[in-house]
């Protein structure tokens, strides 16, 4: 049977392939299907994300979303006359003719819109998950998320530091380590500096010494650009962690080191390691103009921006291994944070 305007109701506290499963049925059996996302002011994922994700995986229907912080209780009147009065408001005034839910609240929901309510999976059958399952155990459930939810949910430590200071280093045995524990982790993904390519690039392509090439604002862009494009990529491919050597955040000490003027960039690091210049000799990888003093400097300036933009940030120093321990711990640390999930309501 076809339906003239659906409905599909949920917190998507994530969206997950249940949830998937559930809009992409309704979507057949309607000439207009709409995704009602409600969210509580004390859940953890922000309402635009939940919004945006589906959007994305579900291009051909209309996702809208709303507040509510109406609590939840089946048997109580004024409770349900007060959440369908906020599901309305969200919708606007429109028809609905079908309702399509997997619960058991889905009669009822159906009868107050006045339309037929269509059960899909209500045994969890086809998509044995749940929100509330994968909130509990995020890893664990990593696989029933698509890649854009992967994406939003990976959480991101970022490397930044002056020239020659083991950002690469110390990110790559931090990733190859978490590589190492197997399962889910083995998918660790590391992004490598763009900025290095690029530079390689503009260099065969202008000729001349190294120190001569003469930069400006749309080159950073462009490396900014391509850096976020290639975390997004590879977080939506990998594991809970995604470790990255810089990103756009640090693209912009890069383009005060190079122009002077610079425009600070939005990061996407939800926790910086600053690779400090003490103790770490200068290596010249043929990439690098040498040491002219600047990576003091750098470091400081690098301090200032992660200071003043409030990101979590520490900074990284002693040997190698001390190093890399640190790193790991705050790597668990940030894991355990980012996989912590408020209770909804109800």
């Amino acid at each position: 049977m076809t339906y003239e305007h659906g409905l599909v109701l949920g917190k998507f506290y994530p969206p997950h392939a249940g949830h998937h499963h559930l809009i992409r049925t309704a979507s057949r059996h309607c000439r207009r299907l709409t995704v009602l996302v409600e969210a509580a002011s004390v859940e953890s994922i922000p309402l635009a994300d939940r919004v945006a994700w589906l959007r994305a995986v579900h291009p051909d229907v209309d996702v809208v979303g709303t507040r509510c912080d109406v609590p939840v209780d089946m048997a109580d009147e004024p409770i349900w006359a007060a959440q369908v009065a906020v599901m309305r408001a969200a919708l606007g005034d429109t028809l609905i003719d079908a309702v399509f839910t997997s619960e058991k609240y889905g009669d009822e929901l159906a009868r107050r819109f006045g339309a037929e309510h269509v059960a899909v999976d209500p045994t969890r059958l086809t998509f044995p998950v749940s929100a509330t399952a994968i909130r509990a155990d995020l890893a664990g459930q990593w696989d029933s998320l698509d890649p854009v939810v992967r994406s939003g949910l990976a959480t991101r430590l970022v490397f930044v530091g002056a020239e020659s200071t083991g950002t690469t280093t110390v990110s790559r045995l931090v990733a190859e380590a978490f590589r190492d524990r197997g399962g889910v982790w083995a998918r660790t993904r590391w992004v490598q500096e763009y900025g290095r390519d690029y530079t390689y690039v503009k260099w065969r392509a202008e000729g001349g010494e190294l120190d001569e090439l003469v930069w400006n604002q749309g080159d950073f862009d462009k490396i900014a650009s391509e850096q976020r494009r290639l975390e997004d990529e590879a977080a939506a491919a990998g594991s809970p962690l995604l470790v990255c050597d810089t990103d756009a955040f640090a693209t912009a000490i890069w383009e005060r080191r190079y122009i002077g003027s610079w425009r600070p960039r939005t990061g996407v690091g939800d926790f910086y390691l600053l690779t400090d210049h003490q103790g770490v000799p200068w290596l010249d990888d043929g990439l690098r103009e040498g040491d002219l003093g600047v990576r003091a400097e750098m470091t400081a300036w690098f301090t200032a921006a992660l200071h003043d933009s409030g990101y979590a940030w520490a900074l990284l120093t002693g040997s190698l291994k001390q190093r890399v321990e640190l790193a790991m711990k705050i790597a668990d640390q940030t894991l355990r944070r980012r996989s912590t999930f408020a209770d909804p309501l109800g």
